[in-house]
């Protein structure tokens, strides 16, 4: 008969890596999704439901994990991990059945991915939680590494799954969620038993009102400040967006304060009195920002640029982008339960900190790459940069799990999840205002030379020029050629007045990357920059930490009746 313990571990992270797929899969997905609902999605009006599909998912993550963590510790995490599974998969099958097409079925679309998550909400909160709970303090650092590199990995596996599923029908991408979805529901209601030590407590509805309010109005500023606001190529002088912001800061920050005033805080602010929990959620939200901000740049690399240049075709390039990004997931699934292993003998802190100083190491040597690299030189750094991840993530999740007490392990997992989310949708207007500030300055008067090179006329010119750098960004990632985009809004006699020979010039699968490359490259080496200083700012915060072994010993370091991971597992499992 299979432990108990190995039943968590599979489970857990079985329902990480669901969730964290559901989490890159649409990145690779939206040309045909779009296609699919019969929307054009660089017509202004599409980018807001472009941003919302993409980002609503972390958005609601990010907000909902705290209060599920601490829900958790008062009703149970498995009963509440089991609830996720269920949640997720209706959100799944709803995504599948979406019926609207046009504006409504981008709204139908948004509103079935909130439903997903919120299932996905469940799961992450609770993982790494009752694995804590199974699992003994020497052999967590191995358990926790396989499920933090599951949902590290998920997010580059949802891209390949989803370039190879929407090559076949869009629809694919959420069914086949189902599935895992629905054997991963019955499998945890029958096997996966309660661990957890039940608390007393009420919810913090005042702290949820705050925090919940906060961080939903500041990310959705967040996610406005991208977006192109009348003339200007984002959204950071839009009076909604900086209200929003404005409003979203202050409710966090009074936060804290109505924290204090509430006798069952919902965040357990005394977490951060503990050194180790401190360093690590901080360096644990740090280095999510690095990882999803690098991993769209180099998506937006591949398909808007490289791809293209080398002879692939437009429609194809969100697949190809997604194979060629495998040496990443590959380092990580090989170097994570291995540094996970070496940490429960030796400790984590220097190798936490050493697999981020690598990590930004691999952005700076991509600096030195041109726009039309040779590709054993890109793999090599994709290699090298899923490796330090793989070397942080599982070391850091163990620590940060181990430094405080089963009683509030729920509350601590939704913690850390929740400031890893937050850094994850964080970085998105963080390296996307670098780069379309970069653009910004050089773009127009590229596209306009190269139209009056091609002999496409100075009406031709003045209309490509007037390109907002985002739908260029976003036309790459989404595998589109704008040129074509740009001629099929003009009336028709203008373009009639244009050479036929500067049209297929134009239209041609090389012209349009081949001019934007230059400016582009500029603008990601400013960001390959910022996001090498982040994770290193990252690297230092976690050789801050103190380290385990000589830390001030918590609850988490005494072996009681309550803390089932340092006991025997069969003797103190509690009876569902």
């Amino acid at each position: 008969m299979v432990e108990e313990k190995w039943v968590a571990l599979s489970n857990t992270t079985m329902g990480v890596l669901m969730a964290t797929i559901n989490m890159s899969i649409l990145i690779i997905a939206l040309p045909a999704i779009f296609t699919g609902i019969h929307l054009d999605p660089l017509l202004p009006n599409s980018f807001v439901y472009l941003l919302w599909i993409l980002m609503g998912y972390m958005i609601v993550t990010a907000v909902l994990l705290v209060t599920i963590g601490r829900l958790s510790d008062i009703f149970g995490r498995v009963r509440l991990f089991n609830l996720g599974f269920l949640i997720f998969t209706i959100g799944s099958i709803l995504l599948y059945l979406t019926p609207g097409k046009g504006d409504t079925g981008a709204l139908e679309l948004i509103f079935f991915r909130i439903v997903q998550a919120v299932g996905g909400s469940f799961i992450f909160a609770n993982s790494y939680a009752i694995i804590t709970d199974n699992f003994k303090k020497e052999e967590r650092g191995f358990a926790l590494g396989i499920n933090a590199i599951a949902a590290t990995a998920g997010m580059s596996i949802g891209i390949v799954v989803g370039g190879i599923l929407a090559t076949i029908n869009w629809r694919y991408i959420f069914l086949v969620s189902v599935p895992v979805g629905i054997v991963g529901t019955i499998w945890s209601y029958l096997k996966l038993k309660e661990t957890s030590p039940k608390t007393k407590q009420k919810l913090d509805i005042p702290g949820n009102i705050t925090f919940a309010g906060g961080l939903i109005i500041l990310l959705v500023g967040v996610t406005y400040g991208i977006a192109p606001y009348k003339s200007s190529p984002m959204g950071w002088g839009n009076p909604w967006v900086i209200t929003a912001l404005i409003i979203g800061a202050l409710l966090l920050v009074l936060f804290p304060f109505v924290e204090r005033k509430v006798k069952q805080p919902m965040f357990n602010l005394s977490l951060f009195k503990i050194r180790g929990f401190a360093a690590g959620s901080l360096a644990g939200m740090i280095s999510s920002m690095g990882m999803m901000g690098f991993m769209f740049m180099i998506i937006i690399l591949f398909q808007g640029i490289w791809l293209p240049i080398h002879g692939y075709h437009y429609a194809s390039v969100p697949f190809w982008a997604g194979i060629y990004m495998l040496p990443m997931t590959v380092a990580m699934g090989i170097f994570g339960p291995i540094a996970g292993r070496f940490s429960d003998r030796h400790g984590q802190r220097w190798l936490a900190s050493f697999g981020l100083i690598v990590s930004g190491i691999a952005l700076l040597l991509l600096v030195l790459l041109p726009a039309d690299f040779i590709y054993i030189f890109m793999a090599i750094l994709l290699f090298m940069f899923g490796a330090g991840m793989g070397m942080f993530t599982a070391p850091n999740t163990s620590a940060v799990m181990s430094s405080v007490s089963p009683d509030v392990r729920g509350s601590a997992s939704g913690m850390l999840t929740t400031l890893r989310n937050v850094g994850t949708t964080a970085s998105m207007g963080i390296f996307f205002t670098i780069l379309i500030l970069g653009l910004t300055t050089s773009l127009p008067s590229t596209l306009s030379s190269a139209v009056i090179a091609a002999h496409g006329g100075s009406t031709l010119a003045g209309e490509m020029s007037k390109l907002p750098p985002t739908e260029a960004i976003f036309g790459a990632l989404l595998g589109i050629n704008p040129a074509k985009v740009i001629l099929g809004l003009l009336p028709t006699a203008v373009v009639a007045k244009i050479p036929t020979s500067a049209i297929a010039t134009m239209t041609a699968r090389t012209w349009f990357p081949t001019i934007f490359a230059p400016a582009f490259i500029k603008s990601l080496h400013t960001v390959f920059y910022a996001g090498a200083a982040i994770v290193f700012a990252g690297a230092i915060i976690s050789i801050l930490r103190e380290p385990l072994s000589k830390s001030k010993k918590t609850k988490a370091d005494k072996p009681s009746a309550k803390d089932q991971s340092e006991l025997p597992d069969k003797a103190v499992k509690m009876k569902r």
